[in-house]
């Protein structure tokens, strides 16, 4: 079962448990409500007998029914609405009840018929106990909330987690799966450089084999403890351009002169960053259909350095742009779709910084940008 489908399943059970526990409270506080009317229904009558008692009448027993009211606050008023009494109300509110009476906040009125000429009016307002009980699903479903909240954020962690060490076991599995034909090739490299002493081409194979350890020893770096060091950074972007300058094609440019004559030292591994800046310029070299350019530039403030690579190649649309960092996804006939992902990752969890698309258009080109961090001293 994948995390996404747990998540949904913890989400509906969720809801469901908020839906009943509203449905619940809203009964229970209705219950309550009519509950409280009745008991102010008896209230009101035994304030009416209280009032007009003879002065020998035993109130003790009407007296004990007022009195057992210590939650509901109640005004008794004229019928000019001037406040005659008033029970359970805190005194700094006794001056605002006109206004807290004409806005329906209070229940009532219930009449109370004194005599013949006189009138009053009790009005009462929920008890503490009814108007806590009302909060209750709200509160139930900010508890919820919070759980789904936290069951996400542990199912995002783990699920990165588990990415994280699918992608340390697929490096250091390729960097072991190419250390046995590499030492061959060494091998091999090494009797025909004895066999044939003069030949030009063993000198390129030594190259080609050179360059498969670097490889290696790249993928075998992913997962390790990063080893930053400060170094300038535009001499590892010259090794890359070379390295892919030589193998473009003559129709494609690629321009670096705005790089040339500038230093600027940031936090960096070498062999990765050389790789992720490679990665990018074949993914520009592989947007050019025919004849094309790609031009670097670089910025700074105070804190960061940024490298820009843009082409003139095919543009990336809206939707693609989306999911180009997607671990799997690719627009090419061929390929995994590991390269960006792999990049971001190496730059973003390794270095620190940030990989990101500032610009792409059908038809007009695309520009990735590379922030990379400053020494603090720097």
């Amino acid at each position: 079962m994948t995390n996404r489908r747990i998540g949904t399943i913890v989400l509906v059970i969720a809801m469901f448990i908020v839906a009943i526990s509203v449905l619940f409270t809203n009964n229970l506080a209705r219950s309550l409500q009519i509950e409280e009317q009745k008991n102010m229904a008896i209230w009101a009558e035994t304030e009416r007998q209280l009032i007009v008692a003879d002065d020998d009448a035993d109130i003790d027993f009407y007296m004990s029914i007022i009195e057992k009211n210590t939650t509901i606050p109640v005004f008794i008023c004229d019928a000019e609405g001037k406040v005659l009494a008033s029970r359970n109300v805190e005194d700094k509110k006794l001056s605002n009840v006109h206004y807290q009476l004409s806005t329906d906040k209070y229940h009532g009125p219930i009449e109370l018929k004194i005599d013949e000429a006189t009138t009053q009016y009790i009005y009462w307002n929920d008890s503490n106990l009814l108007t806590r009980l009302r909060y209750v699903p709200y509160a139930q479903f900010a508890l919820i909330f919070i759980f789904i909240a936290i069951a996400v954020i542990m199912m995002l962690t783990a699920q990165r987690s588990e990415q994280n060490r699918l992608w340390v076991g697929l490096s250091k599995e390729t960097a072991h799966q190419l250390g046995t034909p590499i030492s061959s090739l060494n091998a091999w490299q090494q009797l025909l450089t004895e066999k044939y002493p003069n030949d030009e081409y063993v000198p390129q194979m030594k190259r080609d084999i050179d360059r498969l350890q670097m490889i290696a020893d790249r993928f075998q770096k992913i997962g390790s403890e990063p080893d930053l060091q400060e170094a300038d950074l535009i001499p590892v972007v010259e090794d890359a351009v070379a390295y892919m300058r030589a193998r473009a094609s003559s129709h494609i440019t690629i321009d670096d002169q705005s790089l040339q004559g500038v230093s600027r030292v940031v936090l960096l591994n070498a062999p990765l960053l050389k790789w992720v800046i490679e990665n990018l310029l074949k993914n520009s070299v592989d947007a050019i259909s025919d004849k094309g350019t790609i031009t670097f530039q670089i910025h700074e403030n105070e804190h960061d350095v940024m490298l820009d690579i843009t082409d003139t190649g095919k543009g990336i649309d809206n939707k693609t742009q989306r999911r180009i960092f997607e671990p799997g996804f690719t627009s090419k006939d061929r390929g995994w779709g590991l390269g960006l992902p792999l990049a971001k990752r190496v730059i973003e969890q390794y270095h620190g910084g940030k990989l990101l698309l500032k610009h792409s258009q059908v038809g007009v080109g695309t520009t990735f940008r590379i922030v990379l961090k400053k020494p603090e001293n720097g």
